[in-house]
């Protein structure tokens, strides 16, 4: 169980000093605006530890280093799709051993979690700079422009690599990172082709799907 905030060592001299002034936990609590339960549990540790200072916590020490997490974020950071049992490999080289679960809790203490890829369109610096300039160019179009527009597309999507589920290290806002996404294609031998269309009102119905 973490343990709560810890309260700065001259707070804790302080509720030691009133206590020996002959006040009770309610008026100490109540001075310093500390929880009683708080007051109480500095006051039952002065007389049994002799100190106010914190005591040595218990539980097993982590055998991740810090060298060692630095290694970990540094591999997710440069390679996101990097698995849990892959970093487990690489930390046993260097003779660090930890369970993968070990190592999937320390990532995530460091704001790093294991999230399904967005599945988003590969785009080449000529498609985005197309993309931009069209968005740029209807920005302030009226509303009656956009209700008269129907887009359509077809396609052949196939992903790139095996039909797998996998999973990127990723922080918080960055599931559109290029790192972080699946490219499609629509070329190159995909499963499944696709006509559609959709307007304001709302998608179009799919032809028949070609296999």
């Amino acid at each position: 169980m973490p343990r709560s905030k810890e309260i700065q060592k001259q707070m804790r001299k302080k509720v030691i000093e009133i206590y020996q002034s002959g006040k009770g936990y309610k008026a100490i609590s109540k001075a310093l605006g500390l929880p009683r339960t708080t007051v109480r549990a500095i006051i039952y540790k002065w007389p049994k530890h002799g100190t106010v200072e914190n005591l040595p916590r218990s539980g097993r020490p982590t055998k991740i280093t810090p060298r060692a997490q630095r290694q970990l974020i540094q591999e997710v950071t440069k390679d996101p799709t990097t698995t849990s049992k892959e970093l487990q490999a690489s930390l046993a080289s260097v003779k660090v051993s930890v369970h993968d679960s070990t190592i999937r809790k320390r990532l995530g203490k460091n704001g790093l979690h294991g999230r399904v890829p967005r599945p988003k369109p590969l785009l080449s610096k000529k498609n985005i700079k197309a993309r931009l300039s069209f968005a740029r160019k209807h920005l302030d179009d009226p509303q009656d422009f956009w209700e008269n527009t129907l887009w359509t597309d077809e396609r052949n999507i196939e992903l790139f690599g095996r039909s797998v589920s996998h999973y990127v290290w990723r922080k918080s806002n960055t599931a559109f990172q290029k790192k972080n996404i699946t490219p499609t294609v629509k070329y190159g031998g995909g499963s499944v082709m696709v006509w559609g269309c959709s307007a304001a009102s709302g998608p179009g119905r799919l032809p028949a799907i070609c296999l």
